[in-house]
Parts: structure tokens; sequence; C-alpha cells
């Protein structure tokens, strides 16, 4: 948010000096709680792969999706106002992707028996359910605040077949990926297979994805959408953009690293060691290669180009192709260069946990609060809500999104929790703690705040190869309970 400071008008406004204090507030949460190690030889954080580190980073992400569907509003990038987020809405979303498919392996390989009712409680119960309170939410709002739709809209978007919420596309292809997994994982025992299915999956869905475009382009005239008369006239609203599922790269760009995810569970433990032997050279020749997937994505999209469609010269499918394999060797690689760094330095505090339990939920209502306080952004003069400057009018919006985005996003968890345990009954209290939480399991966010968790070696047991990795001293002592000694009768 310094953006709000720096490049727009040499007068010192109030918003200059609270936003001065927001972006100081912003930076500390970034080393409050910090687990720093980067200047110890050889000392590591051992629990940087722990449900409260994955829990805080994904909190991280959580803020930065906000900020970058603020920073696209037009008036935002007209402005250049939070550029920096206007194309980072992707690396975020990667490491809500890695941290799925990484939590889904761990549970595989911890939990005897998990993919019984998998179905039922991973996607049905953990996405589908509050993909579709999302939907009757925002339908009520846009029925309250009358914005036009036509009645076919209405019945595709209550069925989520469109899109009533442009914004909730992550759970859908989060739910296909889940039930990728469990096919996968189910049919075939070896994982390098399920491994090879999965990518191949994954490649084409993103080549599916930029065959159908942003746009119906294949009715109406020729480029039809570049004329502003036909698209707010003559085209009807199935043929706009952002309305099928799979309308925009976004949709799959970041949808690799939950194959990285599942790939980094499997082979942690040699990964780990392989960094930990040599840290600082390897890690620096992980951060080059990043640096040069960073390039070929810079390439892909300069020279090739996702928004295609305003060449004039039709879809050209074959440029977007491009453009997502030059994309795809950076959300390969980008989650392990975080995560590797995350051995050295980590931070947990209660404003990332915060942001890590809700995520999902303020992911879903960020749209409604953009919605709700779109109005700041365009009063002038005679406007009640004019604040004597343009730009304390957008510092207003910003802060207003956030504050009423998490609102909105802490609302909606519990409306969810309710459907779901209307549905699905209460949760019973399981007779033995599980060794692994889902990333989506709202119930389970008060136990696994609690927990820690360790390694082998920490625990200082003399079968340590009857221990879990991910098993944690609560349910070590559950196993290995301490035998009493018998006294010895005379």
């Amino acid at each position: 948010m310094l953006s709000f400071i720096l490049g727009h008008t040499d007068t010192i406004h109030w918003w200059n000096i609270a936003d001065f204090i927001v972006a100081i507030a912003f930076v500390y949460i970034l080393v409050w709680g910090r687990s720093n190690k980067l200047f110890k030889k050889n000392e590591f954080n051992e629990d940087f792969l722990s449900l409260d580190t994955m829990k805080s980073l994904r909190g991280f992400a959580a803020i930065g999706v906000i900020l970058h569907h603020i920073s696209q509003e037009p008036v935002f990038q007209q402005e250049g106002i939070l550029s920096p987020f206007v194309n980072a809405g992707a690396y975020f979303v990667a490491i809500f992707f890695f941290a799925s498919g990484y939590g889904l392996l761990k549970s595989f390989d911890s939990k005897p028996g998990y993919l019984k009712g998998f179905i039922k409680k991973r996607i049905v119960k953990s996405i589908i359910i509050p993909y579709y309170v999302d939907i009757l939410i925002y339908g009520a709002l846009i029925a309250l605040v009358r914005l036009p739709m036509d009645n076919e809209q209405w019945v595709f978007n209550l069925l989520g077949v469109t899109m009533m919420n442009q914004f909730a596309w992550f759970p859908i292809v989060l739910a296909i990926l889940y039930l990728l997994f469990f096919v996968t994982f189910r049919l075939f025992s070896n994982r390098k297979t399920c491994f090879k299915i999965i990518f191949a999956f994954i490649i084409l869905m993103g080549i599916g994805t930029m065959i159908e475009g942003h746009y119906a382009w294949w009715t109406g005239p020729d480029n039809w959408w570049c004329s502003e008369y036909y698209y707010m006239n003559e085209a009807t609203w199935w043929m706009k953009e952002k309305v099928f599922w799979f309308h925009g790269e976004w949709w799959v760009n970041s949808a690799p690293a939950f194959l990285t995810g599942l790939v980094f569970a499997n082979y942690e433990k040699k990964i780990v060691d392989f960094f930990k032997e040599n840290y600082w050279k390897r890690f620096f020749i992980l951060v080059i290669i990043t640096e040069v997937c960073f390039a070929i994505s810079d390439i892909g999209q300069s020279k090739f180009g996702y928004w295609t469609e305003f060449n004039l010269k039709g879809p050209e499918i074959g440029n977007k192709i491009a453009t997502y394999f030059c994309q795809l060797p950076l959300f390969l690689i980008l989650p392990v260069t975080i995560f590797i760094f995350l051995m050295k330095y980590h931070v947990s505090n209660p404003i990332s946990r915060f942001f890590g339990k809700y995520s999902l939920h303020t992911y879903l209502m960020n749209l409604a609060a953009i919605m709700l306080l779109r109005f700041l952004q365009y009063n002038d003069e005679g406007s009640p809500f004019y604040m004597g400057d343009r730009y304390n009018n957008l510092f207003a919006f910003a802060i207003g999104v956030i504050l009423l985005t998490v609102a909105l996003g802490v609302c909606e968890y519990k409306i969810t929790s309710w459907v779901q345990e209307k549905i699905f009954g209460s949760p019973k209290p399981a007779a033995e703690p599980a060794t692994r939480v889902s990333l989506l399991d709202n119930e389970d966010d008060a136990f696994a705040r609690k927990m820690s968790m360790f390694r082998k070696e920490e625990l200082g047991l003399a079968k340590a190869e009857a221990v879990s990795d991910y098993e944690t001293v609560e349910e070590t002592s559950l196993r290995e309970k301490p035998k009493k000694k018998k006294k010895n009768k005379k």
C-alpha cells in the first residue's frame, strides 16, 4: 500500500500517515512470531511443514489475494495503486494448491483407510457445501441490490453451472483435483503412475481452458467482444467474460502446484536431507532456477499472451497455449523454493493463523465486499461520501474492503458450519487424535492449533521407527504409555 503514498500528490493528507502506519503494520506481521535460523549454521526449522506453519502461510496468501483483487479494480490500475499485486494472484493461489496436495498425501500415508468416506468428507462437506452456501449468499445480495439478471441466468447460477461469484473458481478446481486424487490413488498403487496421470490431467485442463478462452468467441460476429456496442447491447449474458467454468487462465495456471505438493510430500525426507547437506549453495541454485522460470513466464506473457482475443485476429488459441506452457515450470518450482526457504525462516502469529483459518471463506466473500463498497471509488465533490480528495476515497475503499471481507468471511464460515452440521451432524470426537488433518477441515482447527508437530529424532524414543514422521507428542503418549515398574516381592 506504499503506492498510496508515492507518486500521486505532493500534499500530505491524513491517509498518508494512516497508510504509512498500515504499511508498517503489514511488514510487522511478516516478522512477528518468526522462527529465524538464517545465520545459524546447520540449524533448521524442523516444523517448517507443520500444520501451524502451513496455516500461517495460507493466511499470508489469503491477505495477498485480497490485495490482488483490490489492485485489479480499473481505477487502481489506472493510478498504479497496489501495482505489485496486480499480477501476483496466481503466486498466492499456488500456495493453496501446494498445501492442499501436500496435506492430502500426508493424510493418505498416515491414516489407514483414508479414502473411505473421502468424497463425502473432503469434497462434499469441505468444498461443495461452502461453494453452494456462497452461491445462495451472493444470490441474496444480488437480489437485494437489484442487479439485472436474466431468468435463465438465475437458474444456471443457482445450479452452480455458471458463476454467481466470479471469484469462486478456486473451490471448483480444488474439488476436481481432489476427485482426481481419489480416483488415481484408489485405482493405482504405483505412486509414479498416479503422479503421471495427475500431471497429464492438469496439462489437458490447461489446454482446454486456453481453447475456451475468456469469451464465447465461437458465436457472434468475428471479434464481437471488441465492439462496445455489441458487447453491451447485442451479446447475451452467456457470451460474456467470466460466465462459464474455466473462462480465464487463472483457473489453471497455478494448479500445477497441487502436483508439486503431492510429489514433495512423497519425497519429503530425501528433499529435506538434500538441502540440509549444503543448504545455502543448493538454495541459491534453486533461486536461480526459479528466476529463470520467472523470466520464461514473463517472455511468454509478453510475446504470446493470454488475452489474444483483443489482437483482432480471432482467439489465437496457439498463443494462449504457448503462454501456458511458459508459465508451467514456474508454478511447479515456485512452491518448492518457498518451502525450502521456510526451513530457515517462517512466521506464525495470531493474524496469520486467523486468516489461515478463514482463508477459503474470506476468499469467497471478497467480491461481495468489493461490490458493496465500489461506490467509494467514483465519488465527486457533490457526493455525500466524498472525502475531500479522490485518493482519500480510494484508501477508504481499500481498508473498507479488507475489513468487510473479514467480517463477511467469518459470517459465511458460521453459516457454512451450521449447514454442514445440519446435513452431516455434529463432528464426533475421535477415539485417538488424527496424525494429520485436512487443510480444509474446519472442525479440526481448535485441535490442530494446540498440537505441535515433531520429528522422530526430537521424540527421544528408543523405537523411533514405530512413530510416524508427523506424529505428535500427544499421539506418541497414546502409543507408548510408560509401563509401571513391578515391585520385587521378597
